[in-house]
């Protein structure tokens, strides 16, 4: 009787859950350079942070941070190429299944640029693209006021609600996301200009949620190996500046963006590529075209501020424009020499010792315009 008892308490126990799975997380980059990561995640309750990982599911290596919260942001070291890491995260009870993301490789870096993800469509082909890194241009939740109500500059439920929306492409994938009005909507916008701010600036709760480079709302990444440099500028609906409706930074030639973006190294074997959420038409032309020749000393830029795919080419300079949303409105560049009504996303692809094709393409994997750029 005494054996049978056994048998049963053992089986019960083997059904019984040992711990609440952690299945909130994402991977971002707080440094300049690809040698660590940023693993993120949310737990139900507050609680200490834990990151294990290694090469194989035995991990033996660990990161913990002993702060009580229940919004977590882990750097983890990232010192092998072409490889992967095997991590999972622990907050108190609560922890994740093992998870794995790809290392930085040593040929070809591919990169994908998107931009309007409100509508939440299959990303299928950006995963058959087998990227290393996604990058946005800006627009990546709908507003924070739908689901957080009137100015809560502090709610991060609509981002909560991103990673729900691909839990296996954010947690294998890291995400370097460029800020767009939408992201810090915090009241309706309306017809006229209310008497009070329509967007928080600062964009609080973005910051709070993503762990990025330099000042979060603007910053650089630069992969050495590769000869490539990553731009992420807050421009974003810039003719509204001065009214509560202003949703970005200052950028005229006397602001801190303005002189950051100058005084960042150039090198005429580097290919920079600068991310923002305003037509290109109109920022180019700010501060008596000094925009544009800023712009020039990179390779090119991508917006999402249109629902449509674009390539302009203005001074041998190439301005993109991109969409998941892309069967909208269009607001044709003077210079457009492609222009498609297509949901679509940019495929950066970059030799480490060659040069950069940049792809448009269509949900469905088929490229729409292609262009290649020589160092």
């Amino acid at each position: 009787m005494k054996r049978i008892l056994g048998v049963l308490l053992f089986a019960v126990g083997m059904q019984l859950p040992t711990y609440a799975e952690i299945t909130r997380i994402w991977l971002t980059h707080r440094t300049n350079v690809p040698d660590s990561i940023v693993v993120n995640w949310e737990s139900d309750l507050p609680g200490t942070s834990e990151v294990q990982f290694g090469p194989t599911a035995d991990y033996g290596k660990r990161v913990t941070s002993d702060d009580e919260t229940s919004l977590h942001h882990v750097e983890i070291p990232v010192d092998s190429r072409d490889g992967v890491i095997h991590y999972r995260v622990k907050t108190g009870d609560q922890r994740s299944a093992d998870a794995v993301f790809k290392t930085y490789p040593t040929n070809e870096l591919r990169i994908a640029v998107i931009a309007d993800w409100q509508g939440r469509p299959d990303l299928k082909s950006i995963r058959d693209d087998d990227v290393h890194l996604i990058a946005t241009a800006g627009d990546n939740i709908t507003s924070l006021w739908s689901k957080c109500g009137n100015d809560n500059h502090d709610c991060i439920v609509p981002y909560l609600e991103l990673i729900d929306a691909y839990p296996d492409l954010f947690r294998s994938t890291p995400l370097m996301p460029v800020l767009g009005n939408h992201d810090r909507e915090i009241r309706p916008r309306g017809t006229h200009a209310p008497d009070v701010p329509v967007y928080d600036v600062d964009a609080k709760a973005f910051r709070r949620f993503f762990e990025l480079p330099d000042q979060e709302w603007k910053w650089q990444f630069a992969f050495p190996d590769f000869g490539l440099r990553l731009v992420g500028l807050d421009l974003s609906h810039i003719l509204d500046s001065g009214t509560t409706w202003q949703t970005c930074h200052a950028y005229g030639d006397d602001s801190e963006q303005f002189r950051w973006y100058q005084s960042l190294p150039t090198a005429n074997d580097e290919f920079m590529v600068t991310l923002y959420n305003e037509q290109n038409s109109n920022i180019r032309r700010k501060a008596d075209n000094k925009w544009h020749d800023l712009f020039r000393r990179g390779t090119c830029c991508i917006s999402g501020f249109g629902y449509f795919a674009e390539r302009a080419v203005v001074d041998d300079f190439t301005y993109y424009n991109t969409s998941l949303s892309g069967k909208g409105d269009q607001y044709p560049d003077p210079d457009s020499e492609f222009l498609a009504s297509e949901d679509n996303y940019i495929l950066l692809s970059v030799q480490r010792h060659g040069g950069m094709t940049v792809n448009i393409k269509t949900l469905d994997g088929t490229v729409i315009d292609s262009m290649h750029f020589d160092r």
